[in-house]
């Protein structure tokens, strides 16, 4: 029987950092099992590493020595320990880390990339769309210039948050600027190419529907948490009128919360994120509930390479995959380098087919790249691509 013998927690970042999640530090997990191989995870930050950092110490006792093909048992005897794991994102991203890299191993062992152990491919080919591409756009122009730079690298789908420093509330002028961002887009990317807005859960209802409509004429993928998370009920309201899909789910936290969203009606394309919904499997289970319902799966994915590795393995193997986020073209050098094993390529994503998730991480860089402390805060807040919030 092997098992987890070794356990390290990385906090890794830069001199380079900027306040947003996609370049500044992350939370890398390694696992060294009694045969020597190593397993990689990661956990997502956000205003919140060090909490997650210490949630990853609290799961560590209980997946200590143990077999780590014993994916459910060791998730159940940490959830039967966690009286708030239900609630709790910095427990289930510290626990995510852990499945994760147990993955990983498993494939180290078996010689096989964990889809084949998901079921094999159903999808070949990976799309992208790009995301943190629009650092200190305000313009239209701005948006613009910097997408067609993407689009002339192959990219055909880009997420973006034209609301500006709009937080709650939106006035009539702010909504205008933001039409006119989309409008831009829309007629200088041309009609083939997808439109994802990013609400980042700022709005009202009333105001989220306002926004909404303004935007419906050009056609959006779909349109992202429109309305503060806490206020789900009020998305019956807003997809029965507004006519753009509504996508969520980086917030929600396990299979039972997207069982809830998807059979009350309250989203059209859910966003499970690997790294603070259980991980892998649970993803898998996840994008099995919402295929039940008929509904695409867009998984989350800002944060790091191992992240990102993983999301890939699962976006192979789902019937209702529709689109994968990326935010690769927007790292700082440190994070392009801190793994290799899978590519973006023309707008495309692909893994290496090596075993485990298919990466392999950068020891020296690895090392190199230790960081203390919280990630930085800015005058900005931190979700929002920086350079952005203004009016």
């Amino acid at each position: 029987m092997e098992t987890i013998k070794n356990i390290e927690i990385y906090e890794l970042g830069s001199s380079e950092e900027k306040s947003s999640p996609w370049s500044s530090t992350i939370l890398i997990l390694k696992l060294t099992s009694s045969n020597g191989a190593t397993g990689f995870g990661e956990a997502p930050t956000t205003m919140m590493t060090l909490p997650v950092k210490e949630s990853m110490n609290e799961v560590a006792r209980v997946f200590q020595n143990k077999n780590y093909f014993d994916i459910e048992k060791n998730m159940r005897d940490y959830y039967k320990n966690a009286f708030y794991v239900t609630k709790s994102i910095e427990e289930t991203a510290a626990l995510s880390a852990f499945e994760i890299a147990s993955w990983d191993l498993i494939g180290k062992d078996l010689g096989s990339p964990v889809y084949n152990m998901l079921g094999g491919r159903f999808n070949d080919r990976i799309r992208a769309y790009a995301n943190g591409w629009y650092s200190d756009c305000v313009s239209p122009e701005d948006f613009v210039s910097k997408a067609k730079v993407l689009n002339s690298k192959g990219y055909t789908a880009f997420k973006f948050d034209p609301f500006g420093s709009a937080y709650d509330k939106i006035s009539d002028e702010a909504v205008k600027k933001s039409a006119e961002i989309v409008a831009q887009m829309r007629s200088s990317l041309g009609s083939n190419v997808d439109l994802l807005i990013e609400c980042h859960g700022r709005f009202s209802p009333k105001y989220a529907i306002k926004a909404g409509k303004a935007l419906e004429e050009y056609n959006p993928l779909f349109i992202e948490e429109p309305v503060h998370p806490e206020l789900e009920t009020s998305l019956h309201e807003f997809r029965e009128k507004v006519n753009i899909p509504v996508a969520l789910g980086e917030r929600l936290l396990n299979k039972e919360d997207f069982a809830r969203y998807v059979s009350g009606g309250m989203v059209d394309i859910i966003q499970p994120d690997l790294t603070n919904s259980k991980g892998i499997l649970e993803a898998k289970k996840i994008g099995a509930i919402a295929e039940a319902f008929g509904v695409p799966v867009a998984f989350h994915n800002a944060f790091g390479p191992v992240q990102t590795a993983a999301t890939l393995n699962v976006d192979y193997t789902l019937p209702n995959f529709l689109i994968q986020e990326s935010f690769e073209e927007s790292w700082p050098t440190w994070k392009k380098n801190l793994f290799n094993g899978y590519t973006v390529k023309n707008g495309m994503m692909e893994l290496s087919g090596k075993p485990g998730l298919g990466i392999e991480v950068n020891e020296k860089l690895l090392e190199s790249s230790k960081v203390t402390g919280m990630e930085p805060l800015g005058n900005e807040p931190p979700w929002v691509v920086s350079g952005t919030f203004k009016p």
